[in-house]
């Protein structure tokens, strides 16, 4: 409870993440839940929190709104239904958030924001800006123009990987469920709550089934965990509970016992090596023989050639892959020095008969131990 306190106490910055199934009802937006949201957001601004808003609905909204029945919506349906949703949410944003003297701007954003350097940064110093101007950020993904290769796949991941972004001391996820609980509440009355998450391991991530069935939302309790360990990895907390508790963050910060609550990762990663462990999406996979997985995970090495025995994929020069031991797990990430036909080619050499292969040498090594991140099995993530 004393680390809760703690955290709460040194946040400066938090990004408030909450759910369609939150959000929205079988009429349409749940308008009485916003206002509330907002009464919530304004509360924290006036301990002095710095709030950057992430919120889903535009979809669920639109259908409402459309009184689309059909239980399954095309991508050109959920794009239509988008783009008409996030006009309503927008305008109830503003509505509710001026009765506290708070102005909005709206951000919509794709994954392919956040994949390419130079976009993530733009994103970054936009944030600030917003930020140092006092106006609150509500950003939701850009449905209307999102394809499978864009999405993030749940405002889950987006809001933690806008935490990361922004250097966010905490993500406070509200959603249609109270908090992590040992089993399934709606089928074992033996089930307890979890108010305290130290960090996140495999025993953790078994709970994520144990809730009761969600019709709006996409992520569910499994990407609320992931979004939980990505934010952990970067020094920050993070909160799940319950959107529809009145006064849920007062009760929150006020030392109440609500929620799920995880504790930051002792040792904090890298801001470039977050962006590779958790926001690039591997194009591909190297398996490494045993020597080499020793040499990464051991010694802290590089990738050379020799230890390379498959690969998977049609990845150049810089993509994000995966390193996988023989029994096909993925041990670390990295950004690779050569494209997949020329590793093809020198896979199981000696650095020194790279140019004779491939025709030239740029580095001795396929992934230089800078451009990787390992993974482990306590926390998802090694510092290294």
């Amino acid at each position: 409870m004393f680390q809760r306190k703690e955290c709460l106490k040194k946040a400066k910055r938090i990004v408030v993440k909450v759910g369609s199934a939150v959000l929205t009802t079988s009429a349409g937006l749940n308008l009485a839940v916003m206002e509330n949201l907002t009464i919530e957001i304004a509360f924290l601004r006036r301990l002095g929190h710095e709030i950057i808003l992430v919120s889903s609905g535009a979809v669920a909204a639109g259908r409402r709104k459309l009184e689309l029945s059909a239980p399954v919506l095309s991508l050109r349906e959920k794009q239509a239904a988008a783009a008409i949703g996030q006009s309503s949410l927008i305008r109830f944003y503003e509505k509710f958030f001026e009765q506290q003297d708070i102005n909005v701007a709206q951000v919509l954003l794709t994954h392919d924001d956040f994949a390419h350097r130079d976009r993530y940064l733009n994103i970054r110093n936009t944030m600030s800006t917003l930020i140092s101007w006092n106006i609150l950020p509500v950003i939701n993904e850009n449905d209307t123009v999102s394809v499978k290769e864009l999405r993030f796949g749940d405002n889950d991941t987006m809001g933690a990987m806008v935490a990361n972004l922004i250097d966010a001391d905490g993500f406070i996820c509200l959603t249609d469920v109270d908090c992590l609980y040992t089993g399934n509440p709606c089928t074992n009355p033996e089930a307890r709550p979890v108010h305290i998450v130290p960090e996140v391991d495999e025993k953790v991530e078994a709970m994520a089934g144990n809730i009761c069935s969600s019709n709006l939302g996409t992520g569910g309790m499994r990407s609320k965990i992931v979004a939980a360990k990505m934010v952990a990895a970067q020094g920050g907390f993070s909160f799940i509970g319950s959107g529809r508790e009145p006064k849920i963050l007062q009760k929150l910060f006020a030392g109440k016992e609500v929620g799920t609550f995880f504790l930051p990762c002792r040792e904090k990663m890298q801001s470039r090596k977050h962006w590779i462990a958790y926001t690039l999406r591997p194009k591909g996979s190297l398996v490494l023989d045993s020597g080499a997985c020793r040499a990464l995970t051991e010694q802290g090495r590089s990738l050379l050639p020799s230890g390379i025995v498959e690969v998977n994929g049609d990845f150049r020069v810089g993509d994000p892959v995966q390193c996988l031991n023989k029994q096909k797990t993925v041990i670390a990430n990295g950004l690779v020095n050569y494209s997949a036909p020329e590793i093809e080619k020198i896979k199981g050499m000696q650095s020194s008969e790279i140019e004779n292969y491939i025709g030239y040498k740029d580095s001795d090594e396929v992934i230089h131990r800078d451009n990787m991140v390992l993974l482990t099995n306590n926390n998802g993530v090694s510092t290294q």
